[in-house]
């Protein structure tokens, strides 16, 4: 017992601690961020002298507080102090490759472990719709509709299982698919404003469905064809819900559980954070857009060789994307922030 009180009393003073850090320096941090919206104007010197003190700050934090949510913050004001530093300010088409080329993959980098919770979750919830699909006949009709069960049984019967594909023109197909895409994705993502859970639950929804499509399928001997065909653009499609998934976790987290930062404080950089990762989705859903309307209908006559290539060039780009270029990217802004201090 008196092990615990002592534990209890070592947490509360490093808690104390950790907000009377964050109430002494909280004006300045807030000074650096009005400063960082002056763009051009800002002055050389007092961008170098901000980026020594945001640097020993965050040093400080990650020693003495390494489960602080400010860490985070100043992680996010120290990169952007630094991408002003090294910007290039010639022409505005600089900042806009300076997003992909840095921003973003920070951005990610930081974010990983919730890729990872968000996969988890939808792994999960597509393996229990495999199984529900596999063990109850009308499961496949609660989840996918009377109607898409029917259309596709009837292009089973024709010899054109994945013929749902072709049977809109392909321009207004493209149209409301990559509409549509983007609006699922974001409101995966705006669901994080009723919790981590709001976004769990939109997860496991369509991670049942894509699971309950795939066992449907298997039970007409037909899994293979399905995935050749659907993972031509499934393959941007279910890594882009899932990384949405994991925005919209950073946006719940972020305001139940703001640490030692004020509630609305920590909801801001929430929204910053995620709302950066869901621009970044953008293109991948417009890209898989693209291939579900005009290349998928082809999966017949598509010779097996480009089916694969497709799959697997999509999967490669969004693991080296989203996952290894994040990580190089930040070792090297690490390696120059050390230079430069």
């Amino acid at each position: 017992m008196t092990r615990e009180c002592n534990q209890f009393l070592i947490e509360l003073n490093i808690i104390v601690k950790e907000i009377t850090f964050i109430n002494r320096n909280r004006s300045r941090w807030q000074s650096f961020e009005e400063n960082m919206k002056k763009g051009d104007k800002l002055n050389p010197d007092e961008l170098a002298d901000q980026f020594i003190q945001l640097t020993d700050d965050l040093a400080y934090a990650k020693t003495f507080y390494p489960k602080s949510a400010s860490i985070a913050y100043l992680n996010s004001l120290t990169v952007k102090t630094h991408q002003e530093i090294y910007k290039n300010k010639k022409e505005n088409a600089g900042r806009f490759k300076t997003f992909w080329t840095r921003e973003l993959p920070l951005e990610l980098y930081e974010s990983r472990k919730y890729f990872l919770l968000s996969l988890a979750i939808f792994i999960i919830a597509g393996m229990l719709g495999a199984v529900s699909a596999l063990n109850d006949d009308g499961f496949v009709r609660l989840i996918l509709g009377d109607s898409y069960v029917n259309t596709t049984l009837n292009n089973i019967e024709k010899g054109d299982p994945m013929g749902i594909y072709g049977s809109m023109d392909e321009f207004e197909m493209f149209l409301m698919i990559t509409s549509n895409n983007i609006w699922v994705s974001f409101l995966v993502f705006a669901c994080g404003m009723l919790s981590a859970l709001g976004v769990g639950f939109m997860l496991v929804r369509n991670g049942i469905m894509i699971g309950a499509f795939q066992a449907f399928f298997y039970q007409k001997q037909l899994f293979s064809v399905s995935s050749l065909a659907i993972y031509i653009h499934g393959g941007l499609e279910v890594p882009g819900l899932v990384i949405a998934g994991a925005a919209g976790i950073i946006l719940g987290n972020s305001f139940l559980f703001p640490g030692t930062l004020p509630r609305l404080t920590a909801l801001g950089i929430g929204v910053r954070r995620g709302v950066k990762i869901m621009v970044g989705l953008v293109p991948i859903f417009m890209m898989a857009g693209f291939l579900e309307s005009f290349v998928t209908r082809h999966y017949d006559a598509m010779p097996l060789i480009l089916n694969l290539l497709i799959i697997l060039g999509s999967l490669t780009f969004i693991i080296w994307y989203f996952f290894s270029y994040p990580s190089q990217v930040h070792k090297k802004v690490m390696s120059e922030m050390d230079h430069q201090k």
